[in-house]
């Protein structure tokens, strides 16, 4: 009789296992999955005249409020709430062009470097992630106030050429705001595309050469093509988290730049109507949720040793 060469699995071992898997998964349940149900929950309430809301279940019974509909037919009218969803839908899609364009030379530079070379260049990229957030884009905001040294400078030097007459105003523009949402998220486009770079197999490069292929016509149709996985990835790392921003529209935009975030924000904050909030919350989430799809087919790709 033939022995089995697999060993018997023992209550620790099976423990073991068990913990390792059910401690992410009671994480992801805790911070995701509960304040999620509660945040639906609060989306079908209803609001009551001394402020907050009424629960949806109340006197023995379930009492639904339709909070979707106002926002369904302020979008198919284009009231605000159309105009600040694709509001964050364009300018998040220009946040997530421009970090390609600024992040896949970066990226194919740090590919192409010495690989003793390549973690130092990984840790600048990654230098900035070291500083906060808020601190970096209150740094944007100095850079660009009216009576800083960048745009003192600018505005003297424009004048002095004729291009101008009144002085340079940038900050509370949608530049300002896209400046700092490209410097904020370049990373998370550089990363990725430096992953896929990476990984590929530079004979690709050494075979178009002695076909007579020319250094450009290589990085179009071999480089850009073989990186597909790391661009839609990038792509959608820098959209998704781009299209609720908050933060950098309320500090570095002006009242045109009108995201979703702020008007969340309003919402809960200024109205103080949170079943309101809770329903735009939610429809943000279902915004995003295709977009993630593609994000993690094209991450499992990215990942994948060449």
């Amino acid at each position: 009789m033939k022995k089995s060469n697999k060993s018997p699995t023992t209550p620790r071992s099976a423990w073991g296992k068990w913990t390792v898997i059910g401690i992410p998964y009671f994480w992801l349940f805790v911070m995701l999955l509960v304040p999620f149900i509660y945040l639906a929950m609060i989306s079908v309430a209803e609001m009551v005249s001394g402020g907050g809301f009424m629960p949806v279940y109340r006197d023995g019974g379930w009492f639904f409020k339709d909070n979707y509909s106002p926002i369904l037919t302020d979008i198919i009218e284009g009231g605000p709430y159309r105009t600040a969803y694709l509001s964050s839908v364009y300018y998040a899609g220009l946040t997530a062009i421009g970090c390609l364009i600024i992040g896949y030379p970066f990226a194919y530079f740090m590919a192409r470097a010495p690989k003793e070379l390549q973690p130092t260049l990984l840790m600048f990229v990654m230098l900035p992630f070291w500083i906060s957030m808020l601190i970096r884009v209150y740094a944007i905001k100095i850079l660009f106030d009216d009576s800083g040294f960048l745009v003192t400078t600018l505005t003297g030097a424009l004048t002095s050429m004729g291009l101008i007459d009144e002085p340079l105003h940038l900050l509370g523009t949608s530049f300002s705001m896209m400046f700092g949402m490209i410097y904020v998220y370049l990373p998370f486009m550089i990363l990725p595309l430096y992953s896929t770079l990476s990984k590929m197999d530079s004979r690709y490069w050494e075979a178009a050469a002695d076909l007579g292929s020319t250094p450009l016509k290589t990085f179009f149709l071999i480089t850009v093509p073989l990186s597909k996985a790391g661009i839609i990835a990038g792509l959608m790392l820098v959209f998704i988290p781009c299209i609720g921003e908050y933060v950098i529209p309320q500090l570095l935009g002006g009242a045109d730049t009108l995201m979703i975030g702020r008007v969340l924000a309003d919402e809960y904050f200024q109205n103080a109507d949170w079943p309101r909030a809770s329903a735009l919350a939610i429809s943000i989430i279902l915004m995003v949720i295709v977009p993630m799809m593609i994000l993690n087919k094209y991450q499992e790709v990215a990942g994948e040793t060449k």
